[in-house]
């Protein structure tokens, strides 16, 4: 059997509430060896710290999502900062920009991203990256950033090769969803091939973006096997390749 790491995912989301036990159980019988439970608000983070306790193999993110970059105040900040120092942290995140939905000003979800990437320097902790549909402006203000001592990871890649490649030169890892499972992903695919084997990274973003042939339901942790065989199919290697390389990424940037 693989063992796995499910490089994000949020057990912390209410999906999950009724039926947590039966999800780690068969996240630990498809070789899930590892987990980061990332945040995306104040209770989120704090419930994936709180998880992150109850197993060996879940870790912690905190952060607030540009959704919620609205209401991030002085008592927001004070809080994340306080569990971002809980042994159980592995990551600042998610953060960054999302101009698809805008459900924040852009210019205070630039300033909330800025804050966590000053937040990540402070700690030395790698940071996980949301970008939706702000290729440009994300870019721009890693560049800014950098160089972050701990890297980070560009969760759920959707930009162009060329946003990739420049993020490589920056340090940061590219990590692939369910997406990459989809038919009509073949650009997608076709940037995952390119990605150095020692910066690939896999998640399921669970519960949201279920990859195939599970697409329309909940997705889980311990589908992340289903992005390593397409990824594997992507790169003409064999889906233990990748997640033996997938695993070691994980390890070596989560310090895991």
């Amino acid at each position: 059997m693989m063992a796995l790491i499910d490089s994000h995912a949020h057990l912390n989301d209410p999906a999950f509430a009724g039926d947590l036990d039966e999800v780690l159980a068969r996240l630990e019988e498809a070789g899930v060896v590892g987990l980061v439970n990332v945040g995306y608000d104040v209770p989120s983070s704090r419930r994936a710290v709180e998880q992150a306790h109850s197993r060996n193999y879940i870790h912690a993110a905190v952060a607030v999502h540009p959704h919620n970059a609205l209401g991030f105040d002085a008592a927001a900040e004070a809080t994340i900062r306080g569990l971002a120092r809980d042994g159980r942290v592995v990551a600042i995140g998610e953060t960054g920009l999302d101009y698809y939905r805008n459900l924040s000003p852009r210019q205070r979800q630039q300033e909330v991203f800025r804050w966590h990437l000053d937040l990540a320097r402070e700690l030395r902790l790698p940071v996980i990256i949301h970008d939706r549909d702000a290729h440009e402006d994300t870019l721009r203000l890693l560049k800014k950033a950098a160089p972050l001592p701990a890297g980070g990871v560009l969760h759920c890649f959707s930009g162009r090769w060329e946003m990739a490649r420049e993020c490589l030169e920056l340090g940061f890892y590219i990590s692939f969803a369910g997406p990459v499972t989809f038919k009509n992903a073949v650009k997608q695919r076709a940037i995952a091939a390119r990605v150095p084997l020692e910066r690939l990274l896999i998640e399921t973003d669970c519960p949201y973006l279920t990859p195939e042939p599970h697409r329309g339901h909940r997705n889980e942790p311990a589908y992340v096997s289903l992005i390593t065989v397409a990824l594997a199919a992507a790169r003409g290697q064999t889906a233990a390749e990748i997640a033996i390389a997938t695993t070691t990424n994980a390890r070596r940037l989560f310090g895991m």
